[in-house]
């Protein structure tokens, strides 16, 4: 039975339009090399200055297109259905595109992780379990990744993919 829903929001509730090559290439200039992949694992091995300075390209590069966003109509129609349970978001987007996105779309949830509280998913599902109060094996996971099927797995969640 699911008692809670947690979702994804780039590629599973919205489309963000985001110039890829030009934000790793600001990532490269502020990190002085050019091996930034894998990215989330990258940047969590930064001091906190120069993870701020990432976050800080990382946030222009995604307000920049905030008025390109359309929501992904699988994962609105998911967000609807579920309307009626506790919700949560995690997102590897940070809090002030987030802010614009749950304002624009009249999007509400009952706990909100970002980038800032972590870089690890499966991290990010834990905390928004604890927050709502549910046992992982009760909650939907919605998604749009391998990498979100594989953090759904790892903790013990229930998993749907949208395309």
């Amino acid at each position: 039975m699911i008692e809670a829903v947690i979702f994804d929001l780039d590629g599973t509730l919205i489309q963000l339009p985001i110039d890829y090559p030009k934000l790793y290439a600001a990532f490269k200039k502020i990190l002085k090399t050019d091996q930034v992949r894998p990215l989330l694992e990258t940047v969590a091995k930064l001091d906190h200055t120069t993870k701020a300075q990432v976050f800080k390209a990382w946030n222009k590069a995604e307000l920049a297109v905030a008025e390109k966003i359309t929501p992904n109509k699988e994962g609105m129609s998911l967000y609807q259905k579920y309307a009626d349970k506790p919700k949560a978001l995690v997102t590897m987007q940070g809090k002030a595109i987030v802010d614009v996105v749950v304002d624009r779309l009249g999007l509400r949830f009952d706990f909100i992780a970002t980038r800032e509280d972590s870089l690890s998913r499966a991290e990010q599902l834990g905390l928004a379990a604890e927050k709502l109060k549910t046992p992982l094996k009760s909650i939907l996971f919605v998604g749009n990744t391998d990498g979100d099927a594989v953090a759904a797995e790892k903790v013990g969640c229930q998993f749907q993919r949208v395309k």
